[in-house]
């Protein structure tokens, strides 16, 4: 059994200058506050945006229409889970409250999650493996405000993410 004892919360979604493609970033949430890196395709981002800010769509996506099916038939999805880095992709599930664990894209899972209000873990064998530290600065002696070190984190983030080269992404796991 995979141990989840890692809480995260998606912080956004930012292209990589190098390749033009999406990632969703998600952000420990206690502990260390490490961030996970996971690549997406194009179509998912907006997916991914939309239920992070709620957006309700006239015509459901498939995102809204599956939570709205499973609320039908009387489930609650009680967490979405990254269980596993294998052969350089992401594994994730959705948890319902029956029990029943359902195999998903990460960020279908993700997004699928969010929409339902359901939190999100992370295994820590694949923060272990995956995960990028982008300061070494350590949150309990705060110094900034933490939406001030929250932003710091993420321009590092992003320079170097624009200072990189396509060389720098080869080992980066497919979605």
């Amino acid at each position: 059994m995979v141990s989840f004892v890692v809480p995260v919360h998606l912080h956004g979604v930012v292209t990589i200058p190098a390749r033009q493609s999406p990632v969703m970033l998600l952000r420990e949430t206690g502990g260390e506050r490490r961030w996970l890196a996971v690549p997406i395709a194009e179509s998912d981002a907006e997916a991914l945006l939309s239920a992070k800010e709620h957006v309700r769509h006239s015509r459901p996506s498939t995102v809204e229409l599956l939570g709205r099916v499973l609320a039908e038939f009387g489930h609650q999805i009680v967490r979405v889970q990254v269980t596993d880095l294998h052969e350089d992709t992401f594994q994730a599930r959705l948890v319902l409250d029956t029990g029943a664990e359902i195999p998903a894209h990460p960020s279908d899972a993700i997004a699928i999650g969010l929409r339902a209000g359901a939190p999100t873990e992370v295994a820590e064998a694949v923060l272990d493996v995956a995960a990028v530290q982008l300061s070494i600065i350590d949150d309990t002696a705060r110094g900034p405000s933490e939406d001030e070190d929250e932003e710091h984190q993420i321009a590092e983030f992003r320079a170097l993410l624009e200072s990189a080269v396509p060389a720098d992404f080869d080992d980066l796991p497919e979605r």
